[in-house]
């Protein structure tokens, strides 16, 4: 953690206290005043449309086609819902925040004052997108735990019926959070903010965050419209927070030309370097 950007390490302070140090520092970079200018990523015009189109679809999956793919699943052989029984719960957040935020503690507790700047450096940028990717999963995802028990949808069979039109807004009940889904959305929010540090593998997260959302439907734990607004919502969520952070030059920079632009990350060498510096005697 440099000064540069904030960061401050003294040995002699306690490992809780220089991490609780270290955090409070991350979330003022976080937190502070934009320091670029650039278009959000759609006009409010463009906004509107697409949230229209998207509800429109997801009205005309409600009307013609949740009944029928439950009825389906329903009806469909063990061994073809047994592999999605398997996977889906690799959709959960948790999969993904709990690492993320125990990894970026432990990055705050280091003792960076035996490193060299550009040391330094390397681990600021390491927690910079540890940062961004534990927001990019966790905005969304909170966003969505709230908004589904606002709406109340319940889950597929609860009602003893094959009934997707069953609401009970407000009702904060489990088996009545049905749309969005969650697990949709923490898989297409994985596939924005990882397939964006990492170009390479977005077809192998495409298919990760697809065969979750699918495997959603076939466990009978959510009609289709649920994981089409889960996959909409992560999405642009992932899209927003990379956005935000671009503005505040943390991980991605804005161009001339309003695009957002990835700072280069930190090479697989340059971290085994900062290792070597940390475990030195």
């Amino acid at each position: 953690m440099t000064t540069a950007n904030g960061f401050h390490g003294n040995r002699a302070m306690p490992v809780l206290r220089r991490c609780w140090t270290n955090v409070g520092l991350a979330l003022a970079l976080v937190l502070r005043p934009a320091r670029f200018r650039a278009p959000l990523p759609a006009t409010p015009r463009q906004f509107a449309i697409g949230a229209g189109v998207t509800l429109l679809v997801i009205v005309i999956t409600i009307v013609l086609f949740d009944a029928a793919v439950v009825r389906a699943v329903m009806h469909a052989p063990r061994w073809i819902i047994w592999p999605f029984d398997q996977i889906t719960d690799f959709g959960k957040s948790g999969w993904v925040l709990w690492p993320l935020g125990l990894l970026f503690l432990a990055l705050a507790a280091l003792p960076d004052d035996r490193l060299t700047k550009v040391s330094q450096a390397v681990l600021a940028a390491v927690m910079v997108r540890v940062g961004f990717l534990f927001l990019a999963v966790g905005v969304p995802g909170l966003f969505v735990s709230i908004v589904k028990r606002m709406i109340g949808r319940a889950r597929p069979l609860v009602t003893g019926a094959v009934d997707p039109y069953a609401f009970s807004p407000f009702i904060w009940r489990a088996d009545y959070a049905s749309l969005p889904s969650g697990h949709a959305t923490t898989a297409f929010a994985i596939l924005v903010a990882c397939g964006t540090l990492w170009p390479r593998a977005r077809t192998a997260l495409l298919l990760y965050a697809v065969a979750i959302a699918v495997s959603r439907v076939m466990v009978l734990a959510h009609h289709p419209s649920d994981v089409i607004a889960g996959a909409v919502v992560g999405t642009v969520g992932a899209l927003m927070v990379r956005h935000y952070f671009a503005l505040r030059g943390l991980c991605f920079s804005v161009g001339a030309d309003g695009a957002l632009h990835q700072f280069p990350g930190p090479s697989l060498r340059r971290i085994k370097a900062v290792a070597r510096e940390l475990l030195a005697p």
